[in-house]
């Protein structure tokens, strides 16, 4: 089935499935703030340039981000505000959700 046709949650599933890598979230994340330099997010995430590649690829073709070339250098940046706004209302459910766990395991049963 074409992915036109597809319903809708199974393209928010393939959606969340391209978000479930901890490396693709660190980039997410450092793109959120401004642009980077591959070479600037190798100093940051700290794993090896060829991971780093596969991960960058992986967002590229989910339409996450977009990169520019500069010579040799390679930048990226979010395709859309959403992306970063996505990310926001996930770390405020999750601390959310660590709070809840804290309060429940401090409460006398």
């Amino acid at each position: 089935m074409p992915s036109s046709q597809q319903p809708l949650y199974r393209m928010k599933a393939e959606f969340f499935k391209t978000l479930g890598h901890p490396v693709r979230i660190r980039v997410l994340e450092l793109l959120s703030r401004r642009p980077h330099a591959v070479s600037e997010m190798l100093g940051d995430i700290e794993i090896e340039a060829a991971n780093l590649s596969q991960q960058l690829s992986v967002l590229r073709r989910a339409g996450l981000v977009i990169a520019h070339r500069d010579g040799l250098s390679v930048t990226y940046e979010l395709t859309s505000p959403e992306v970063a706004e996505l990310l926001a209302t996930a770390r405020t459910i999750l601390t959310g959700v660590v709070a809840g766990r804290a309060e429940a395991l401090g409460s006398p049963a």
